[in-house]
């Protein structure tokens, strides 16, 4: 039998039948005896769905489906939410699921290893070519320490649903090579909380749920605020942000400290990972030893900020 330790280990990585199998057993109940507080709830839920809920044969997804699982949140004395989060939003349906918008670029069109990445989100019950939100606005600053290496990064980002609704935004981290994936950690500031995070060590990658505190429907927008720490120590000599969809305005600040400052610096843009790159012009760096870069109205592609040491 599970402990509350395991439990809460469950809970925060998932899946979602684990979880739950995890929630039953540590609490002693039978799956007749949710049945039963499920029914005096009003909540009519057969004991093959219970059944094969817990072992992953089938996915809570109908309204009702859903009722009943924020039910047993309550029966199973679990945070709220807890369960719900492992769900995901549901799953798109009909001959358009796993369509992008038109306009937008698969993750196989802005970065290498795209793969190894749609695993990594289908892991967390996500969709590969993911088009339930987009970027309305994004603040994002780095610090590069005195070994040259990226020790910080922070982000205030705006994104608006559409299409569907959506309750969390995932976020995705490719380090430089010789990065150590188990070092980075993802930490929420405000507006979000991080739910479960998956690493790949072969291609550097870091994906990490943001979840929000209520459902996002078509046109909402939310706030949220976060920050990346990799303490690998890694050399870095760019950094470059990719849009899949159509975004509003990106503002990029790279601020580097007196022990080791670039000598040249400059902005760049490509419509696609391989494609040829557009060099938009040098930077100088202020009195506070940072530069930026702002974007608006921006195309699918990427942008971002490259620098020389020597």
């Amino acid at each position: 039998m599970p402990n509350d330790r395991e439990l809460r280990g469950a809970l925060k990585e998932g899946p979602f039948h684990v979880a739950l199998r995890a929630a039953v057993e540590t609490r002693g109940l039978t799956l007749s005896g949710i049945r039963q507080q499920l029914g005096e709830r009003g909540l009519r839920v057969g004991m093959t769905s219970l059944s094969y809920w817990q072992q992953g044969l089938r996915r809570p997804e109908r309204p009702e489906s859903l009722r009943a699982v924020r039910a047993l949140e309550e029966i199973l004395v679990l945070p709220p939410r807890s369960l719900m989060a492992l769900l995901g939003p549901p799953r798109p349906r009909g001959r358009d699921a796993g369509k992008l918008p038109v306009g937008a670029l698969p993750y196989s069109a802005i970065m290498d290893s795209s793969q190894t990445l749609s695993a990594m989100i289908h892991d967390l019950n996500g969709v590969a070519d993911d088009w339930r939100l987009h970027i309305a606005g994004m603040y994002e600053t780095l610090q590069i320490g005195p070994d040259r290496s990226t020790v910080r990064r922070e982000t205030l980002q705006v994104v608006q649903a559409h299409e569907e609704a959506t309750d969390r935004y995932i976020m995705v981290y490719r380090g430089d090579l010789g990065c150590d994936v188990e070092r980075v950690r993802v930490r929420a500031l405000e507006d979000c909380r991080v739910g479960r995070v998956r690493r790949d060590g072969p291609t550097a990658l870091v994906v990490a749920e943001l979840l929000f505190d209520q459902m996002l429907r078509p046109g909402e927008t939310q706030i949220i605020r976060y920050e990346l720490a990799d303490p690998s120590g890694v050399e870095t000599v760019e950094y470059e942000r990719g849009f899949r969809h159509p975004a509003g305005q990106y503002v990029l600040r790279v601020n580097f400290t007196p022990e080791a400052l670039p000598v040249r610096v400059r902005r760049f843009a490509r419509q696609g990972s391989g494609t040829g790159e557009q060099d938009l012009g040098e930077l100088s760096l202020n009195a506070h030893n940072a530069v930026h870069l702002v974007a608006g109205s921006l195309e699918p592609g990427l942008v971002g900020i490259r620098w020389d040491w020597s």
